[in-house]
This record gives C-alpha cells, structure tokens and sequence, in this order.
C-alpha cells in the first residue's frame, strides 16, 4: 500500500478524555471543537497553513481576553481528519495512505490549505500523493472506499469520479496488466518466483515446482464486489463506457447480485474473513432497491446471463413486489431464452394468499411464453430481424429452439394439470400457445391432457372433447395410440379417431412395404437361388400384418354399433320422458 511521511517532529498530542492536549510547553490559546472532541493549540502554526483558521482565529482572537474558542462541526473527515492536519501544521509526523488520503484532501479544501498559506501545503501534498494512489490497483479501490466518509465533498471535487476512471481503466486493460497496475502484487510475484527458483526440486528430469497461477478476467470481481450500490453502479457504468466485455460485466453484476440478495441463494465465494468491511444483510427495501438496481445494469444482449439466474431473479422480484416494470423487464428477458430453461426453473410459485389461486404462477408462465412466441411472429411479419423493447434484437425462432419450448411447455402442462383450481381456459391456451409444427410428436400434450381429465373428473362431455381437440392425433406414436385406444377418460369420439388413424398407418406401411418388399424379390431372385425362403419370411409377415388390421377393423366397428346404441338409448329414453309429461 502507497505511503507518504511528512513531518520531522516526534509526537506533540496527547488525549485525554476527549480532548488533545499539545505538550509543547507553551499554554495554549486556541481550543478547536469539533463534536465531543476538543483540541487546545496554539494561534500561529494553525494561521500559518489554514485560510479558513487564519480568518476565525483573526476575526474572534484577543491577546487579552479568553482563550479563543473555533467550532469545525462540519469539517470533512471529522476529528480524525483534524488530528492528521494538526500535526501537518505543528510538523509533527503523519502517514498519509490511501485510507486516510481521500479525507484529507477534503479537509484541506474546506481548511484553504492552499500554497498561499506556506510551501508544499497540504492541498498540493495530498494531490501529489493521488497521483501515486492512482497508479495501483489495490490503492485505488481502497480510496474510493473511503469516499464515503466524504462522499458530497468528495464529489464536488471530483475525486469519486477520478477513483472510477482509474479503477475502469486498469479493469479494462485486462489480466496481464493487473501486476503493472498493482505494485504489491508485482512485488510479491517477484519474491515468490526467487523462492520458487531456490527451492525448485528436479526429480527424473521433472520439476516439481508448482506452475505459476495465472489471473482471468475475472480478477476484479471480489474487490467491487465491496462497493455499495451507487459506487458499484457507476463502477460498472465506467468499464461499460470505456468498453469493457458484456459477458465479463455480466459475471460481476451476477455475483453482486447473489452476494447481497439472500433470497438469491447468495454463494459463500465472494465473503472474506480478512476484508475490513463485514457483510450485512439488507433489509427487505434495501434489497428490492437494489434487484431493480441490478435489473437495469444487466447488458441488453441475449444469452450473456444464464436463463436459471434470471428466473431466480424473477422469483426474488415476485416476493420483495417490485416495480411492474422492473418485473415486466425480466420476464421479457426469460422468455428471450425461454429455450435453455429447465422444468424445475420455470415452475414459479404463487405469491397469491387466495385459497383458489392454482399452486404455481400459470399467468407469469404465460406472459413468458408469450413474449418467446412474439419474436418469432413479429419476425415473420416484418420479414426482417425483429427488435423489440429493452434493446433485444432477435432473428426468428429456430425450429430446434421452437421444439425445446414446445417439450418444456408440454412438460409444464403435465405438471399443473394436478391442480384441481387449474381452469380449463388457462390449460388450453397455454398448450395451443404452441404452434402444431413445434411438436414432432403429441405424447407430451396427451399425457398432460390425460392427467388433467384425471385430476377434474367432473368435466362434461363436450369439454372433454374440446380440450382433447389440442392433440394431433396422427402424430401419436405406437405406445401413446394403443394407451388412447384402451383410455376410458378420453370421449368415444376420440377414441374412433385413434383406432382410425392407427388403422391408416398400417395400412400405408403395409403398402409401402410391399412396394419395397417387390423391389428387393426382383433383386434377390435375379442374383441369388435362395428367394423361396425369403418369400415365404415375407408372407409371414404380411399374414401377421392382415391379422392386426382385421383385429383394428373389428374393434372399429364395435365402438361404432355402441355409439349406436347409445344414441339409440338416449333418443328412446327422450321419448319416453315426453310421453310421460303428456299423460299428467
């Protein structure tokens, strides 16, 4: 850590209680309050170097009188502060550091240490001294740390935002300049690397010394990682200016993010036991300024923040009740990259405390999804890239990206349709949300329908066949057909259809393997005599084949003759209900 020593004096102060005593010798005439804490100096060192105390001092100062009595209430720094200049002005020696540096400089200015007042004053020292703090690293995040002890002086003499652009600069330089900017780090790479060298063991021609370790991009993110919120802002903002990666600024915000919002599931690998400022908890408002905060610092850009962190993010959100913009900005954001979510991240629960609200957020799933789908229709109509709010600009949906959302959504599906508050409405336009193309196959969607027809066994006829009107039934494989086929919740209409379309397949298979089965008789019998065995393989097969479609067939005309038969019942028993009425 930089240093600088004034003064050639040995200790002249003494506290006692809460006031400094000069031990000179001389009485003294002058008595500085500052608080609870009092100094009792003398009139001449103090003039000689401060216009502000040559003025009080001047004005209000009588050799006959009473000890004249300045009040300093509002002096950056506070008594700290004054000590280090009261010993500035008597000569006496101080260490000035990047800690105390900052304060200093303030001080200084409200005092008007200025050179007008003696050689080398302490404006013009502290400014000399910045220079040096600016060159390292570790020096200049430590100053602006100490910027808030003074922070409205220090930002009026702009030393904050010198702080920033020395710390922004050297962060964008990148890793391999991180030594050149950090005279600590460069000394102590030294010493190591002679150590290294004096104790390196050769055994079977092979070092043993350890490989020296290498820093990554993200070298920084511990030490910002400290800041407050409106200094790490304006960190952030600076390195964005001078420009810096997105990606690496997004992993900074990230770990921000998760260090000071609990609800985050904030990671242990930013805390320091050694680091002199210890981590609190926010409160409740704290935290939901600061998500917003995070929220609006997070780079325009999809795929740089991964979808499970943002969905986290919407969560904590949801329970500390932020802005509608600030939730509206991040499930745009989720639903930009709705395909790389996972089931188990999407399945956000209900904040409601109404007892017929469903168990997970069905309305914020389907805002998500619908701003995924949006791209993709907004592209289609323009013709063109489609660039949407908050600084996205996103080519069409792919159909693989289509297909994961359409899995997810089916996958979704099946898990809410448990819910016995789930409305019928609320599922089916969530599963027609999806367009038909997406899905290569309908198992995902039946299944969900089949467990939504279990969990509501109270839904008429014609809703049963309105929500089983979402599947495409051709697109059914083998298994989910013969469960349809067997499925006593699914209306008999659907039914038919299954056996029907089941029915088609294997007749198209049929005539397709006969077309290829001829083509490879007539190759087989012109090169080879053994033809007699693979006919007779081949007739086997087809026998089997003719047996599945007559048994299909037989099974289709049964379910007609009981529909039928039960529009017969129920037309018979209408009729017997009028005649009935007629009578009495």
């Amino acid at each position: 850590m930089a240093c600088l020593k004034l003064g050639t004096k040995p200790e002249a102060f003494r506290l006692v209680d809460h006031t400094w005593q000069c031990i000179t010798g001389l009485p003294s005439d002058v008595t500085i309050e500052i608080g609870e804490t009092s100094f009792n100096l003398h009139k001449f060192p103090l003039i000689s170097r401060s216009g502000l105390l040559s003025k009080l001092i001047g004005d209000s100062f009588d050799e006959d009188g009473p000890i004249c009595v300045v009040h300093l209430s509002d002096i950056p720094g506070g008594a700290k502060s004054f000590e280090l200049i009261a010993k500035f002005c008597y000569d006496v020696k101080l260490e000035i550091t990047s800690h105390n540096v900052i304060s200093l400089r303030c001080a200084s200015d409200y005092l008007i240490m200025t050179d007008d007042y003696g050689d080398e004053n302490l404006i013009s020292q502290t400014e000399i001294f910045l220079d040096e703090v600016f060159t390292t690293w570790s020096d200049s995040i430590i100053a602006l740390e100490s910027c808030e002890e003074v922070f409205a002086d220090a930002e009026d003499l702009h030393l904050i935002s010198r702080c920033i652009d020395s710390l922004a600069m050297k962060a964008c330089a990148g890793p391999n300049a991180y030594n050149r900017y950090n005279t600590d780090a460069t000394s102590a790479t030294v010493d190591i690397n002679s150590n290294m060298s004096q104790n390196r063991v050769v055994w079977n021609g092979i070092s043993t010394s350890a490989k020296p370790q290498t820093l990554g991009d993200n070298w920084w993110y511990k030490d910002v990682s400290f800041l407050n919120l409106h200094l790490y802002k304006r960190v952030i903002q600076a390195m964005e200016a001078k420009g810096m990666r997105p990606e690496i600024i997004s992993g900074s915000i990230v770990g921000y993010a998760k260090k000071y919002i609990p609800l985050m599931n904030r990671q242990s690998s930013f805390n320091d036991a050694s680091h002199s400022k210890p981590v609190f908890t926010p409160s409740e408002a704290d935290q939901r300024a600061l998500l917003e905060e995070i929220v609006g610092l997070l780079p325009n850009r999809k795929g740089l923040v991964g979808t499970r962190f943002l969905i986290r993010l919407l969560r904590s959100a949801m329970v500390l009740h932020v802005s509608p913009a600030c939730r509206e900005n991040l499930e745009r954001r989720v639903g930009a990259q709705l395909d790389s979510a996972h089931l188990d991240d999407i399945l956000i629960p209900n904040q409601g405390f109404n007892s017929v609200d469903t168990l997970y957020d069905i309305d914020c799933f389907q805002r998500i999804l619908d701003y995924f789908l949006s791209v993709d229709a907004c592209s289609v109509h323009n013709n063109s890239p489609c660039i949407v709010e908050e600084g996205y600009e996103d080519a069409p949906q792919s159909l693989s990206s289509m297909t994961s959302v359409s899995n997810l959504v089916d996958l979704f599906l099946a898990d809410v349709a448990a819910d016995v508050n789930l409305k019928l409405l609320k599922f089916q336009s969530l599963a027609v949300a999806v367009p038909d193309y997406a899905r290569a196959q309908s198992d995902g969607i039946y299944r969900a329908i089949d467990i939504y027809l279990k969990a509501h066994p109270w839904l008429a006829e014609c809703e049963r066949e309105q929500i089983c009107r979402i599947m495409n039934i051709q697109k059914l494989s083998l298994d989910a057909s013969t469960h349809a086929a067997q499925n006593e919740r699914l209306p008999l209409r659907v039914i038919v259809q299954v056996l029907f379309f089941e029915q088609l397949r294997l007749r198209t298979s049929i005539a397709g393997w006969f077309f290829v089965s001829e083509n490879e008789n007539e190759d087989q019998m012109s090169n080879r005599n053994e033809g007699g065995e693979v006919v007779r393989a081949q007739v086997g097969r087809m026998s089997e084949m003719r047996e599945r479609v007559l048994e299909l067939e037989r099974e289709c005309e049964k379910m007609k003759f009981e529909i039928r038969e039960v529009k017969t019942k129920k037309s018979w028993m209408f009729f017997c209900k009028r005649r009935r009425r007629r009578r009495f």
